[in-house]
């Protein structure tokens, strides 16, 4: 059976996942600087099966405004070239040898302005799961026998304070986010 502890327990872990997810998905989101963690949404078509890019190569960022690809497979790189091409980041890589060279162009005004956009949906699905996790958790609540109803409110107390610790970290990661972005 379980417990006020264990729900809050649980509820708190499944927050913690939104708020990885999330750091996760902003991490995808390019900012000024080439991190081998950009090209993570990127598929290919490899193998006859749709693989993640770090599955079929390592990536590494040499420099600030470049990123370097090197397939595993040497003889996928035009393949995996094609991958990063098409993928809606708008980067044009080069094969050079047996690696893809992926400079990250100047970003403008109205690109950073969009990239903002995404990173606002991005927070939002992490509030979405914030919110679920709490709702999850307050069904549960309501569900336990043996419990006086002093102890559930100040349960349910304490779980919308989680929530709200919850919801403002995912506003600081979205705010530290955003002004990575609109940085020149």
């Amino acid at each position: 059976m379980s417990t006020i502890q264990q729900i809050l327990k649980d509820c708190r872990t499944s927050m913690d996942k939104g708020i990885d997810s999330a750091k996760r998905e902003f991490a995808s989101v390019r900012s000024g600087k080439a991190t081998p963690n950009m090209l993570d949404t990127v598929r290919v078509e490899m193998y006859g099966q749709q693989m993640m890019l770090n599955q079929v190569a390592s990536i590494a960022a040499p420099e600030p405004r470049t990123l370097l690809v090197t397939p595993f497979d040497k003889g996928q790189v035009k393949v995996i070239e094609k991958a990063i091409r098409e993928s809606d980041l708008g980067l044009e890589p080069s094969a050079q040898g047996g690696a893809i060279r992926v400079p990250l162009p100047q970003m403008n005004e109205q690109r950073r302005k969009e990239l903002v956009k995404v990173v606002h949906k991005l927070s939002e699905e992490g509030r979405i799961a914030v919110r679920h996790a709490r709702t999850v958790a307050r069904d549960q609540l309501k569900k336990l026998n043996g419990v006086s109803e002093d102890d559930v409110k100040h349960a349910e107390k304490d779980l919308q304070k989680v929530h709200d610790d919850y919801m403002h970290k995912i506003d600081e990661l979205l705010k530290h986010k955003e002004a990575e972005i609109m940085e020149v």
